[in-house]
């Protein structure tokens, strides 16, 4: 569902551009909200969410599917933990529709779905643990790291419950707004993956925005 939003960039009270293939870890106050935009177009953040307060609370696709009932996320959308808590709603939306399903690349997903000598091309799950590693206050670490989201990656599920990785649906400018409805730690991977079609084949950078509450 396309929804766009009021809130002005030059409002923000944080802005941070995210390179590709490097992360971004940051707390989100509640009410706060986030918005996380594809600069260039047909690009994949691969993110996480966890409870700023207690990382055992992250973000859970297999509640947020479930109570939603709609494998897709989009404006509406209310991610739960896995504690069945209310963590975040998508409140504007410009792409449509977002995975929860394909989960982050790695090396060893790159050996296994492209070739052996694609092992170490850098890969989200390394952004995480590096992320992990570099920033010990957040209390987290490799065990961590679970399923995550992929905003603005298409992977369009068949009849059959099959996936696929497909031509992005993003264009350049396009951005999904999460508000917090708790304090949350946002990790963000911005992918670069150079071996599926879910960012053109080129890496491009996106920019996270983060207002006040209201």
């Amino acid at each position: 569902m396309i929804i766009e939003s009021p809130l002005q960039a030059e409002q923000a009270m944080r802005r941070d551009t995210v390179l590709a293939g490097d992360y971004y870890m940051q707390i989100v106050k509640a009410g706060q909200t986030l918005r996380i935009l594809d600069i260039e177009g047909n690009q994949a953040a691969d993110t996480l969410f966890y409870n700023a307060h207690d990382p055992s609370e992250r973000y859970s696709a297999i509640d947020t599917i479930r109570e939603q009932g709609n494998v897709y996320l989009t404006a509406g959308t209310k991610l739960l933990s896995n504690d069945g808590n209310l963590m975040l709603e998508i409140t504007a939306d410009t792409c449509g529709r977002h995975d929860t399903l394909g989960g982050a690349c790695s090396t060893e997903s790159n050996t296994v779905r492209y070739a052996i000598e694609k092992k170490c091309m850098h890969a989200c799950r390394d952004s995480w643990l590096l992320a992990v590693a570099e920033n010990p206050q957040f209390g987290l670490n490799k065990g961590d790291i679970t399923h995550n989201i992929n905003f603005f990656m298409n992977v369009p599920v068949s009849a059959e419950g099959g996936l696929s990785f497909a031509d992005g649906i993003s264009g350049a400018g396009k951005y999904v707004e999460l508000t917090a409805a708790m304090d949350v730690v946002v990790l963000l991977s911005n992918c670069p993956q150079l071996n599926n079609p879910c960012n053109a084949y080129n890496p491009t950078p996106v920019e996270m925005i983060v207002w006040d509450k209201a």
